[in-house]
C-alpha cells in the first residue's frame, strides 16, 4: 500500500462532485495513489450511514419503527455493522466492478476498480438518510429507495465508460439488467409487503372476533 496523506477536505469535495457533476469527477479521477484514501472514504461513508440509522432509531423512525432504549441498541448495532461492512464492501464491490468493467472491456486493475467502488458508496450515506421515509410510509421509503439505486446504477454507468474506459455499447446492456433487476426487486418486495400486511389484518380480525 502507498504512503499517502489523506485529505478529508478533499474527500468531501469529491463526495460531492460524485453526486452532482458525476461525469465530469469521474473523467478526472485518480485511479492510483494506493487503498488508503478509498479504504477511509468507505469507512467515512459506513460511519456517516451508521450514525442516521442510529438516530432514526433513536427517534423511532426506521422502517422497524423501535425507538427509546431499543431503538439504540439496534442502532448501534447498526452503526457498527455499517461501519465494517462498507470496509469489506469496498473490497467486494471492487471485485465486483472489475467483472463488470472486463466485460465491458474496461480496465482490470484491482486498485482502480476498488477507488472508483469507494466512490460510488457515497450513495451508502444518502440511502441512510432518506431511511426515515420508511417510518412515515413504507410505501414513500420504498419509492425513494428505488430512486436512489437508480440514480446508483446511473453513477455506476459512468464510472465504468469515463473512469475504466468500458465500451458504452456493452455497458448499456449491463445498465439495462440491473435497472430490470432493480425494478423487479421493487415489485417483488411491494406485492410481498402486501401480502403480509393483508395476512396480518386479516390475523387481528379473527382473533379480534
Amino acid at each position: 500500500m502507498a504512503n499517502e496523506s489523506i485529505n478529508f477536505n478533499k474527500i468531501l469535495k469529491d463526495s460531492r462532485e460524485t453526486l452532482l457533476n458525476p461525469k465530469e469527477y469521474f473523467n478526472s479521477m485518480s485511479l492510483g495513489g494506493g487503498l488508503a484514501e478509498p479504504l477511509i472514504k468507505a469507512a467515512i461513508y459506513g460511519a456517516v450511514a451508521g450514525l442516521f440509522a442510529l438516530l432514526w432509531s433513536l427517534l423511532g423512525w426506521s422502517a422497524m419503527g423501535f425507538g427509546g432504549m431499543l431503538g439504540g441498541a439496534v442502532g448501534i448495532m447498526a452503526l457498527i455493522w455499517s461501519v465494517v461492512g462498507a470496509v469489506i464492501g469496498v473490497f467486494i464491490g471492487g471485485a465486483i466492478l472489475l467483472a463488470i468493467s472486463a466485460i465491458c472491456g474496461g480496465n482490470t486493475d484491482f486498485e482502480a476498480n476498488v477507488r472508483v467502488t469507494a466512490s460510488l458508496m457515497v450513495i451508502y450515506p444518502i440511502n441512510a438518510f432518506l431511511a426515515f421515509l420508511y417510518g412515515i410510509s413504507l410505501t414513500l421509503g420504498g419509492v425513494m429507495g428505488l430512486v436512489v439505486s437508480l440514480y446508483a446504477i446511473y453513477l455506476l454507468y459512468l464510472a465504468v465508460i469515463h473512469s475504466l474506459k468500458g465500451k458504452e455499447s456493452s455497458m448499456r446492456i449491463v445498465l439495462i439488467v440491473l435497472v430490470i433487476l432493480v425494478l423487479l426487486g421493487f415489485f417483488g418486495s411491494r406485492r410481498a409487503s402486501k401480502s403480509i400486511r393483508n395476512y396480518s389484518d386479516k390475523y387481528f380480525e379473527e382473533m379480534v372476533d
